[in-house]
């Protein structure tokens, strides 16, 4: 749970910019978006594998040519 309390002579749209932020940082705003309509779970599973895919390319990328 994300919460913002008011540091010193913070204005309410700092608090609110900063708020977004937390919420961003914490992954809400992209699970708020999933969760707002019905995926089916040929979807879902589609993309799970392509996450997992794009995450095996990226550390076979990080490791660099091999000799």
């Amino acid at each position: 749970m994300v919460r913002v309390r008011p540091r010193g002579n913070e204005s309410i749209q700092q608090m609110l910019k900063r708020f977004k932020r937390l919420c961003q940082r914490e992954g809400l705003t992209r699970d708020m978006k999933r969760h707002s309509y019905y995926e089916k779970p040929s979807e879902r599973k589609r993309r799970q594998t392509r996450k997992s895919i794009r995450k095996l390319e990226k550390e076979r990328e990080m490791e660099g040519p091999r000799r």
